[in-house]
């Protein structure tokens, strides 16, 4: 059985917590919750899922999802040190005006509902995001971080009964 896990970056292996002591580092996206790597790493352990990237970061990597900044190497070092992997990245539905205003989370839905369509053979899926994604079958599936903490202990366990 194929799971899959949607991970979003900024709200969830960071946050506001981070953002306020270390604006800075975050706006040049070198800032990652080493804490909250090893909370992820706990569910991919216990539910042998998968990660697709749809955060922002994505576009921080080639097709063949090498990193094509510092901060992307970066994230693929701190993941790779708790043995995670980014096995895809969702397709990119942003628009220019999207782009410009930040507004991704009005594509993510769409974003991943078009990745699902193109791998049938997922069976069990969760998102993990802070935003809202503005759709009733995503929210069905997403684990909604709280961008001050970040990923917890608690969202933890919810992922993981949410993958079983």
């Amino acid at each position: 059985m194929q799971k899959i896990i949607f991970l979003d970056i900024d709200g969830v292996l960071n946050s506001n917590f981070w953002n306020e002591n270390h604006q800075r580092e975050l706006s040049d996206g070198t800032l990652i919750d080493e804490d909250k790597v090893y909370l992820l790493s706990q569910i991919i352990t216990r539910t042998k899922a998968s990660i697709v990237l749809h955060s922002g970061w994505r576009f921080w990597f080639d097709k063949n999802i090498q990193p094509l900044r510092k901060e992307s190497q970066r994230l693929v070092e701190i993941l790779k040190r708790n043995h995670i992997f980014i096995s895809d990245i969702t397709p990119d539905f942003s628009t220019e005006e999207i782009r410009m205003a930040k507004k991704f989370s009005l594509v993510k839905a769409n974003e991943i509902l078009a990745w699902l369509h193109e791998h049938p053979e997922v069976e069990k899926w969760i998102v993990i995001d802070d935003l809202c994604l503005h759709n009733d079958k995503i929210e069905k599936h997403q684990l909604k971080t709280n961008q001050i903490l970040g990923l917890t202990q608690g969202d933890v366990a919810l992922a993981i009964d949410m993958l079983h």
